[in-house]
């Protein structure tokens, strides 16, 4: 059975491969990335497809869900843990940093009243969002310090969520499509 240890090995070599590789191109362009929606009939089960992927978010019953997935807000926890535990092992990696075992919680609020009267003040999103990670290695206090500290810089979901961001977005009428008779 491999080690994490021996994963951090093919790592640090596919990081070497892709900064050789981005070093020879003469024009780097951001990664153009892409997630599309569709809400089922009837259940009202939210389909995401992301590349070849789907994943399937819903909502318990007392919002007239299946609880055939988990929700928007508990995909974004996910999502964040996701990204720190990636990005742990990328620094880890990088920095040559010995990794027996990584492991992410995350938790956040979501008031069920937020908003509404009574309690407009009460964010009506995902709120005091907190992480903990946990790494068993035999790398120093000082060494775990500071790749915590690269992994919180590198982190794309974590600083997305840390820094004000502007989402723009367009409301587009469809008609559906109506079978034609024969």
């Amino acid at each position: 059975m491999s080690t994490l240890n021996e994963y951090l090995q093919d790592k640090k070599s596919a990081l070497d491969a892709r900064k050789h590789r981005l070093a020879k191109e003469n024009e780097v362009v951001p990664n153009k990335l892409k997630a599309g929606i569709r809400v089922a009939g009837r259940s009202g089960v939210r389909e995401i497809r992301i590349r070849d992927f789907q994943v399937v978010s819903d909502s318990g019953p007392e919002l007239a869900g299946h609880s055939l997935g988990p929700s928007s807000p508990e995909l974004q926890l996910g999502v964040l843990g996701s990204c720190l535990s990636h990005i742990t092992l990328i620094q880890a990696a990088e920095r040559g940093v010995p990794l027996e075992a990584v492991e992410v919680e995350v938790t956040g609020d979501m008031h069920p009243l937020a908003g509404k009267p009574g309690y407009e003040d009460v964010p009506v999103y995902l709120h005091n969002i907190a992480y903990t990670l946990r790494i068993e290695s035999s790398a120093s206090p000082k060494e775990l310090e500071e790749l915590h500290e690269a992994v919180e810089l590198a982190c794309p979901i974590l600083n997305l969520l840390q820094q004000p961001q502007q989402v723009t977005g367009t409301l587009v009428r469809t008609k559906r499509k109506r079978a034609k008779r024969a």
